[in-house]
């Protein structure tokens, strides 16, 4: 990224935490396009929630995979709920525990509980009390 992308970056994630998301999308979408991560990220948020704008999936989808593709980790997050919930993409349990599980090996605590919750239920994976435990332990809860 040159200076001015830099620039663009930092207002538009300035933007972003001020609500203020016609703005934030003007300038994270040019970013997006050229492979930023966290602007992807937060593209797909807004595109996902509809914030200034009308909620737009197929977007939302496409920008979350970009980045979780790219392996930002909350992206992965974020897919994994989409699978999980069927928000955006078609419900695939399996597919959920797939993007959980490359958040939680970075190290997401969400991910890390989730995907727990996850081998608890049995669900998009055969039922595994013990990895469960595991998880849960890397997510910092204690037995």
């Amino acid at each position: 990224m040159s200076d001015l992308d830099d620039i663009d970056f930092f207002s538009g994630m300035a933007a972003f935490e001020a609500k203020h998301f016609s703005r934030a999308i003007q300038l994270l979408s040019p970013l997006a396009e050229i492979g930023n991560l966290d602007a992807q990220h937060r593209v797909a948020i807004i595109f996902q929630n509809g914030l200034g704008m009308a909620p737009n999936p197929l977007a939302a989808y496409k920008w979350m995979y970009k980045a979780a593709q790219g392996g930002h980790a909350l992206a992965q997050h974020g897919l994994g709920f989409m699978y999980l919930e069927g928000d955006c993409a078609e419900r695939n349990a399996a597919e959920a525990v797939k993007w959980f599980t490359l958040a939680a090996e970075q190290g997401l605590a969400g991910s890390q509980t989730t995907l727990a919750m996850m081998y608890e239920e049995g669900r998009g994976v055969d039922k595994d009390p013990e990895k469960a435990r595991q998880w849960y332990a890397k997510a910092g809860f204690k037995p």
